[in-house]
């Protein structure tokens, strides 16, 4: 199948999930509950305080927004979907038309996210930049590379996501999986805490690794913790996950592809 091909997935998956727009309704109303539950939570930290380690209650509520409801990519239903395929032997189908799986996943999950991110986040942002307030970028620069750490912080959770979901293959189940990630998400992307509040060799071994990259780089530079020669630095850094996140991919879908051959005759 040609590449311009592959975006009527994108399509059909965006348009699919205006059918249940109850899930819309709950998702906004569920993602403005934990917001403003974090909100409540930092700034009772700070009372008392104009800032803890050169972060100010501003700079944490902005955080709380950008490593929440922007880039906390809820890949949930999307593990338990390709989970259930492998289990069940629907995976092998794929294999009988002229596409890619592993493209397939990417352009489908592009529709979801993308719905998502107008339907519940965006509405988010707004309400709480209208009761709270947000900061904007911390300039220009920092701004435009925010955009170049999303496009990033997206193709690495979509990889990681994948690549959690077809460990399936083999453990024949992707509920348990779905759990393990999500808890090292929360801790080792700086989704609940920033980095810069742990300890300094448990930040420092997490600031390595491509989870950090998913929401804590992301909120680190828009807010302006970062210079932009470290953001810069940074960026490439993600850029190198992101390719070896695709490649270990490539690989595991080449040994499963042959496996699933070989079992199915």
């Amino acid at each position: 199948m040609k590449l311009s091909a592959y975006p009527a997935f994108t399509a059909t998956a965006f348009t699919s999930r205006l059918a249940y727009r109850n899930q819309v309704w709950s998702g906004v109303f569920g993602e403005l509950v934990a917001t403003f539950a974090f909100i409540a939570v930092w700034t009772a930290a700070f009372v008392g305080r104009g800032t803890v380690d050169g972060v100010t209650l501003p700079d944490m509520v902005t955080y709380v927004l950008i490593a929440g409801p922007l880039l906390n990519w809820n890949t949930t239903r999307y593990i338990r979907e390709v989970g259930d395929a492998i289990r069940t032997g629907d995976v092998t189908t794929f294999l009988l038309k002229p596409l890619h799986y592993p493209a397939l996943l990417f352009f489908n999950q592009l529709g979801n996210n993308a719905f998502e991110q107008l339907t519940i986040t965006l509405p988010v942002a707004i309400i709480v930049a209208f009761t709270v307030g947000l900061l904007p970028p911390a300039s220009l620069a920092h701004g435009l590379l925010f955009v170049a750490y999303w496009v990033v912080s997206w193709g690495i959770m979509f990889l990681i996501a994948t690549l959690t979901a077809m460990l399936a293959f083999w453990l024949l189940t992707a509920f348990a999986l779905d759990w393990f990630l999500r808890g090292i998400m929360a801790v080792a992307s700086g989704a609940i805490v920033p980095l810069w509040f742990m300890p300094a060799p448990l930040a420092a071994v997490l600031g390595y690794l491509p989870f950090a990259w998913v929401s804590y780089y992301p909120s680190a530079v828009y807010l302006g913790k970062l210079d932009l020669p470290a953001a810069g630095l940074h960026l490439a850094i993600g850029c190198i996950w992101l390719a070896a996140l695709a490649g270990i991919l490539t690989w595991l879908w080449s040994r499963m592809r042959h496996r699933l051959i070989v079992q199915g005759g």
